[in-house]
């Protein structure tokens, strides 16, 4: 069926669904926002049905381990199999040789990506034990900097303001569904944030299943954008071309064992619908007397497809970075519309590979704030992608409580939380994150628009692109310049609310729960003029018992937190994890140096204590001071 690309103004028809199904797979990259569970509103004309509950528990996929794959993706250093395509397929079949591969096996060139890497495709599958032989043989040319295997990722779903805000929407079932928006314990604060901002002349894509552009609450402005996808078996559509447009052509499996087979089959599933759901979250139609609300609803949505039937690969995944941040990818025109931020509720099994990174390191130099899902496997972050990766701000899972949900990834490279549902034990609707759906089973033309409650970490990630959007909206509004990527991430992480419910310590998801207006607040915040005011030092806060992950930097560098303490009640720093060399400084009311306080700690590595048996009431700086280069390091403050 032909879809007519929307009109950047209002189409009354609109909305959105997402699907949470994580697939912990390193040949596939799943939707990281995912559905925990889904519940489904009908749409009769303009209006929808009272909403019907569907229940949907994240699926883990298949291990990385047991996957098969012909696509490979090697970077060449500079001067090394340089220019022609033959040297470069002679450096993989040389590989294969090695591998006892050769006979049974040719190599193939197929494109150059965004990033520079070459994606080369085998003419037949190998096991992934084979296939991880194959790469490592090719990794040990020197002329090449790094090789990995063209992995498929996948969807993954499942404080009140001081005055009323001016802004409360009329829209249909935001009041009695989107309790993620203004619940005092688990919501963002988004209504007392639309005052100030509703995230207007900022781009935000969402690199997902791409998009149902006819829903009758679809945001307001949305761009044509892309389809990335390079195999017509995902893509389901005719060739392996890439096209203009992002339509979501379904993700459905009618056949187990389609996508992968060991441990056991993958299982028959119906299409998710993830990026429409995703993208209502982000910039759903708001104020328009049907359907539901998005938090910023003024932003633009730029779709990009990248996830299709069984996940989306890496490689394209990474064109899809390069090209939405206004980079340039051959065979695709350029993007007239770079985005401020990129949302990525998906992942996959394994920690970053070189490739992604690469990708993100791009869209970041470009000014691009990159917000990526921290996956609903209960696992730790560290162990999937693009979750562990370094400059994204990777976005763990709360309840209407507040509290952290069962699935949740967590630890050190999660660096802060939004509501993604924690399904049936908290009821519906509050059990759920609720965004414009499709109830089709396959195709784009197989149901009706509904509205649907999803959870999962998918459905957090978007909560906090689009808080960025609100910040570089407001801020560029006020006559600044946006944000840097850094910026966005200290500025969001400080001004996070405090678990009203803390998780337990053996699974940190960062700092708090993203609050919109606290954002705002602080974005926009006049500085302090020292010369007519005595100014408190520039410090992130810590939070008790909220550990702060991934500190790294080089020798001399530093970094300097801030700690509200109670009077008389055992106070404790501490640094560990990570590697290097690092030494810790604390000052009551003042910022400490190597020469001036008040205790420190300066133990060769990365384990350093401060402890205060009889604290005073007020605020505790604490630097952290890089005695040689470290990497990864964890900061907590307890009382």
């Amino acid at each position: 069926m032909e879809v007519p690309w929307p009109q950047l103004s209002p189409d009354p028809r609109k909305t959105e669904e997402d699907f949470n199904v994580i697939d912990k797979n390193n040949l596939r990259l799943n939707v990281l926002a995912g559905s925990v569970l889904a519940a489904v509103l009908g749409i009769s004309s303009a209006h929808a049905a009272e909403p019907k509950l569907l229940v949907k528990e994240p699926a883990k996929a298949a291990p990385a381990d047991v996957q098969a794959s012909n696509r490979i993706v090697v970077r060449y250093k500079d001067g090394g199999a340089a220019g022609a395509n033959s040297l470069k397929l002679a450096t993989v079949q040389s590989a294969l040789t090695r591998a006892g591969k050769a006979t049974a096996l040719k190599a193939s060139h197929v494109r150059k990506l965004g990033t520079g890497a070459d994606l080369i495709r085998l003419s037949g599958k190998l096991s992934r034990v084979e296939l991880d032989k194959v790469v490592a043989e090719i990794a040990a040319d020197p002329g090449v900097q790094y090789a990995a295997v063209d992995r498929l990722l996948r969807p993954v779903e499942i404080k009140k303001a001081a005055v009323t805000p001016a802004l409360v929407p009329n829209d249909q079932y935001y009041a009695t569904y989107q309790w993620h928006y203004s619940n005092a314990n688990g919501g963002i604060n988004a209504p007392a944030a639309w005052d100030i901002s509703q995230g207007e002349g900022v781009v935000v894509a969402v690199l997902d299943t791409g998009i149902l552009y006819d829903h009758p609450d679809s945001p307001l402005s949305v761009l044509e954008g892309y389809d990335f996808i390079t195999d017509a078996f995902v893509s389901r559509r005719p060739t392996d071309e890439r096209v203009p447009g992002a339509l979501d052509y379904g993700d459905w499996n009618p056949v187990a064992g389609e996508c992968y087979t060991d441990p056991e089959p993958s299982p028959i599933s119906d299409s998710s619908w993830h990026g429409t759901h995703v993208a209502g979250t982000v910039a759903e139609a708001t104020n328009n007397g049907i359907g539901m609300a998005g938090v910023a609803h003024k932003a633009t949505v730029l779709p990009v497809r990248v996830l299709g039937r069984c996940g989306g690969y890496t490689s394209d995944i990474a064109d899809a970075i390069v090209w939405a941040s206004g980079g340039h990818v051959d065979g695709v025109p350029d993007n007239a519309n770079p985005a401020e931020v990129i949302n990525m509720s998906l992942g996959g099994g394994g920690s970053c590979d070189a490739l992604s990174q690469e990708a993100i390191n791009s869209a970041v130099s470009r000014g691009t704030t990159v917000v990526v899902a921290a996956g609903n496997s209960g696992e730790n972050a560290a162990n999937h992608s693009p979750a562990s990766c370094d400059n994204v701000i990777t976005v763990g899972a709360t309840r209407i409580t507040g509290g952290i949900t069962y699935y949740s990834n967590y630890g050190a490279k999660v660096d802060l939380s939004a509501p993604g549902g924690g399904g049936s034990v908290d009821g519906n609707p509050g059990g759920y994150v609720w965004q414009a759906g499709y109830n089709g089973a396959t195709t784009p033309t197989s149901g009706a628009y509904t509205y649907m409650g999803m959870g999962g970490t998918s459905m957090a990630s978007p909560h906090v692109a689009a808080t960025v959007a609100l910040v570089q909206s407001a801020v560029i509004a006020g006559g600044g310049d946006p944000l840097t990527p850094a910026a966005v991430e200290a500025l969001l992480k400080q001004t996070a609310r405090p678990f009203p419910v803390s998780p337990p310590t053996s699974t940190p998801i960062g700092s708090g729960i993203v609050d919109a207006k606290a954002a705002l607040d602080k974005a926009l915040e006049v500085p302090c003029d020292p010369e007519v005011e005595e100014c408190a030092p520039a410090a992130t806060p810590l939070t008790n018992k909220v550990v702060v992950g991934g500190l790294s930097g080089s020798a001399g560098s530093e970094a300097l937190f801030s700690f509200t303490a109670e009077a008389g009640k055992v106070l404790s720093f501490l640094t560990y994890g990570g590697s290097g060399n690092v030494s810790l400084y604390v000052s009551f009311e003042a910022e400490p140096s190597a020469t001036a306080y008040d205790a420190k700690s300066a133990r060769t590595g990365t384990s350093e204590t401060v402890r205060f048996n009889t604290p005073q009431a007020g605020t505790y700086y604490v630097k952290v001071v890089g005695e040689a280069s470290f990497g990864n390091v964890s900061l907590v403050a307890r009382q």
